[in-house]
């Protein structure tokens, strides 16, 4: 076979650091438009209540005075940096969402680095992070895909990922050369910060450290260590004043319809990490501890015991198979033996990349919007959701709303309360009645069964005055004599004052 060119070589080296430069220069991008969809109401409605009252926030999404796993350390700052500044809810979420991207680029950089020499290794290891997933577009809070990242780079799960890769690179580096006692508590620390930001990132957190620790065998002395350091954590983790965070192991029940499809379409959605899994079974005939096949075995474990005992919301374990799977993707094609199978593996994996990349190319509307896009790419974007800014000119902080599961899941981030969270929440005694009184209230097919005839006007009210609404979002057809129309939003949507 005949020896590529030195200039081929050279830019077969530059191609994965520039295409992993792009991506973050598009990341960046994004950032500026900072697309709605799935949580980002919850996170910008905990920003509020921490930037209004930094010690005693209260629920983020109903008028409560109860505790929230969403109040974490990154969360806590976020808040004061919005008050102290005066900047909006946001923007902070933009400062935090590039100090997310900046930390998840590094901690790759960083860990890849204990796995190999290659200079090609870390930006070949993000581009196949983001984009080794499968033909069908998969978005998850935790999850790493373009796509998924876009829609969820202010997230804590994010910053949290990020903090991950460096507390891997961290471990692995003490376990091999030693550290003293400051270096091991402030591992402690870190385990515990990760855990408290975004707990089922913590949970892959904590796997990837197993499967490191498992793969150093540890003498003594560094194993009494990491026992101080873990105790470190769990002090840490137990004190923490904002929520219960060993109260979260008995509140898993209400989380398991929710992760249920986090289970279906998996060949679809994850297909050409089996890539990966490939790459791991030769690191594993080289090396038995291998850490990454360690990882990728602990992941699929808990995974899999998810969905055999119906505890659905372990699948949010599931990066912890599949990081491995796609950094053993990366590493195999620059590190095999011979350079016939690099090349192999280079191939495969670049063909594999292409597929990911075609199948996420709508992210790219997240930046230019639909209409810039081709029509083939334009049928791959999915378009955000439009918010509810539109009722900020009358609806004041602190005031009650009456609305659906949908706006729910919004309106909050401005500063209003809903009689029912539009996510949900395990710390929230009255979430089902709360609920339950919004189904009442909307629900025209319990006027039509003859719950209404027995209440009438006065229990739909009722519910109202129950709960200090002061506003109604709905349709057209929620027009009742108590309301007084304001103003009108996107889709038919109705702003009403309550008289």
């Amino acid at each position: 076979m005949r020896a590529a060119s030195p200039g081929a070589a050279r830019a077969g080296r530059a191609l994965p650091p520039v295409a992993a430069a792009l991506v973050l220069v598009l990341m960046l991008l994004v950032i500026v438009r900072l697309p709605w969809a799935g949580d980002l109401g919850m996170h910008a409605a905990t920003v509020q209540r921490l930037r209004h009252s930094p010690l005693h926030p209260g629920n983020p999404l109903v008028d409560a005075d109860t505790p929230s796993p969403y109040y974490s350390p990154w969360m806590l700052l976020l808040g004061c940096l919005a008050r102290l500044t005066g900047l909006s809810v946001f923007d902070v979420l933009r400062v935090g969402a590039v100090v997310g991207l900046g930390l998840l680029a590094t901690g790759v950089w960083r860990y890849v680095r204990t796995l190999s020499g290659h200079r090609v290794a870390p930006a070949l290891a993000f581009l196949s992070l983001v984009f080794l997933w499968g033909p069908l577009l998969f978005d998850w809070s935790g999850f790493l895909g373009l796509n998924s990242l876009a829609l969820t780079v202010s997230y804590p799960s994010v910053l949290a990922l990020g903090l991950s890769f460096h507390f891997w690179a961290w471990l692995g580096r003490a376990l091999r050369t030693g550290a003293g006692w400051g270096g091991w508590l402030g591992l402690g620390a870190l385990w515990a910060l990760i855990l408290l930001c975004h707990q089922f990132t913590g949970v892959v957190a904590s796997l990837g450290a197993l499967a490191t620790v498992i793969a150093a065998r540890p003498d003594r002395p560094r194993a009494v260590r990491l026992g101080a350091a873990a105790a470190c954590g769990l002090v840490l983790l137990w004190v923490w004043p904002y929520y219960d965070f060993f109260a979260l192991f008995s509140a898993g029940a209400g989380l398991e319809a929710i992760h249920r499809p986090l289970y279906g379409h998996l060949a679809a959605r994850f297909g050409l990490v089996l890539l990966g899994v490939a790459a791991l079974g030769a690191r594993w005939r080289r090396d038995r501890r291998d850490p990454l096949v360690l990882f990728f075995l602990l992941g699929t474990l808990v995974f899999a015991a998810g969905g055999l005992s119906g505890h659905y919301s372990w699948g949010r374990a599931l990066p912890a198979a599949l990081i491995p799977a796609q950094l053993a993707a990366a590493l195999e094609a620059v590190s095999a033996g011979r350079r016939a199978v690099r090349a192999g593996w280079a191939c495969a994996l670049g063909a594999a990349l292409l597929v990911g990349a075609w199948t996420q190319v709508g992210t790219l509307g997240y930046v230019t919007g639909r209409d810039a896009l081709p029509g083939v790419v334009a049928a791959k974007y999915r378009a955000p959701w439009a918010g509810y800014h539109w009722i900020t000119p009358w609806v004041r902080y602190g005031d009650v709303v009456m609305a659906r599961t949908m706006a729910s899941r919004q309106i909050p981030a401005y500063g209003a309360y809903t009689v029912a969270p539009g996510y949900p929440d395990v710390f929230l005694p009255s979430a089902g009645v709360r609920g339950e009184a919004v189904r009442r209230y909307f629900s025209a097919a319990g006027a039509e069964s003859g719950a209404w005839v027995r209440v009438g006007a006065s229990g739909r009210r009722g519910v109202l005055r129950e709960y200090g609404v002061r506003w109604v979002v709905g349709g057209r057809g929620d027009a009742e004599p108590w309301l007084r129309r304001v103003a009108g939003g996107p889709g038919g949507q109705v702003l009403y004052a309550v008289r």
